[in-house]
């Protein structure tokens, strides 16, 4: 056989399995846990390979196929229990079950009692709605080498010899249902906990977080059920609330309380039961005087509660450098109640004594620009003597009305000569 033709028979390199250990675990990392299991076949290096991978991922996709209809539930403990059992070498340091979309939910207590407690630092239980819910068993507790707990959908108890997951930094609790005497004792006895999400929590009683080393707060529910106690260096929230009722100026004041390192604050508006705007205070008794980046969303500034609310939380935050507002794409200028006409009147006084030296960036997006929004444009505008860039995406609307408006912010009063007014239209 002719050289050349020889060179052309020969194999390709195998450059996949001549790559770092750290790269192919990356790799593996990333396919479903059948493609693992897939990929085991091609040699005896590759089954070693596949064996002792420290992540797997458990979903419908493992047992159900579309030539499948079998169903889902039927086989999942022998799967798990030939994985852990069979299958797997070496330690496991992240295990994911995600199974919501199933119609039932099967017992995973196997799969919890399997995991590696010495040495599993990342647990993610993603369960399908059920009532009751699926109750949380107590060896879960011993797992001690826990970083990352992410739990959906389930029961909590946590059992009398729990002293604590110690190493735990990240919590996230979706659909779970727990007492706050129970939430309470995991919270303190996660010293190192930086980054809590709390989503859709089934407790009806106040619950108090007690965490000196939270960085991150992520929450949706009733707000007024959150009590900060000691969150000394919590430096960024996003609020998601359900219900705001205020009965007094505290009520509104209590929830920005005890937060004195707050840096970014975001505030999603979609599906807040609208309260009383008699008890917005014009701004908080204490300054948020740390707060750099304010984002508001889903709100109607047209609405006097929700106008009220962002007035306040601006002329509380001296020291903003980024301020970003999304309008409710769904307002059609039909308001519940709406603003005052002395209240937009008495905007640009009530920012009388204000400079905001360090705000650089504002973005008003699917705003009505009604009286309420063109007299905080121009306030900012006037009191902002660093602001570099100010974008202005109005929502639909004739193009000669958009015009007017433009031609009249473009007439506003510019503290800084840099500032740019970006008009944005579709």
């Amino acid at each position: 056989m002719p050289p050349d033709e020889q060179r052309l028979c020969l194999p390709s390199p195998d450059r996949l399995s001549n790559l770092a250990i750290h790269l192919i675990d990356d790799i593996l990392n990333r396919l479903s846990f059948r493609d693992v299991v897939r990929t085991s076949t091609l040699s005896k290096d590759w089954q070693y390979t596949c064996r002792r991978i420290p992540q797997v991922k458990f979903d419908q996709t493992v047992w159900k196929t579309p030539e499948d209809l079998t169903s889902p539930t039927i086989g999942f403990i022998p799967i798990l229990h030939s994985f852990f059992l069979r299958f797997h070498i070496g330690i496991t340091l992240k295990v994911t079950l995600d199974i919501i979309s199933l119609k039932i939910c099967p017992n995973v207590d196997r799969l919890i009692f399997l995991l590696d407690t010495k040495f599993i630092q990342h647990f993610v239980l993603k369960l399908p709605f059920t009532y009751p819910r699926y109750s949380l068993p107590y060896f879960l507790f011993y797992c001690s080498a826990l970083r990352h707990l992410y739990l959906m959908e389930c029961e909590i108890h946590v059992p009398s010899f729990f002293k604590g997951f110690d190493k735990l930094i990240s919590l996230k609790l979706k659909s779970v249902t727990l007492s706050s005497d129970t939430f309470e004792g995991l919270i303190s006895n996660c010293p190192l906990l930086e980054d809590l999400v709390l989503k859709d929590i089934h407790n009806p009683y106040l619950m108090s977080i007690s965490a000196p080393n939270l960085r991150s707060f992520v929450f949706r529910g009733d707000i007024q059920l959150i009590y900060l106690e000691n969150v000394p260096l919590l430096s960024n929230i996003l609020y998601e609330p359900r219900d705001l009722v205020l009965e007094d100026e505290d009520d509104f004041a209590n929830i920005f309380s005890y937060i004195p390192a707050l840096e970014c604050f975001s505030w999603d508006h979609f599906e807040v039961d609208i309260g009383s705007t008699e008890f917005i205070p014009t701004r908080l008794p204490s300054a948020l005087d740390c707060l750099k980046r304010l984002f508001i969303s889903w709100i109607t500034l047209g609405e006097f509660f929700e106008l009220s609310f962002t007035l306040c939380m601006i002329r509380s935050s001296p020291n903003l450098e980024e301020i970003e507002i999304k309008g409710c794409i769904l307002s059609d200028g039909d308001y519940f109640e709406s603003v005052p006409q002395e209240v937009v009147d008495e905007i640009p006084a009530s920012f009388s004594d204000m400079t905001f030296n360090h705000l650089r960036t504002v973005k008003f997006y699917d705003v009505l620009l009604e009286e309420g929004e063109m007299q905080l444009i121009k306030v900012l505008l006037a009191k902002s003597p660093a602001l570099v860039k100010m974008e202005i995406k109005p929502r639909q609307m004739e193009t000669k009305k958009s015009l007017k408006l433009l031609v009249e912010i473009t007439k506003f009063q510019r503290a800084s000569s840099k500032a740019e007014v970006v008009y944005l239209v579709d």
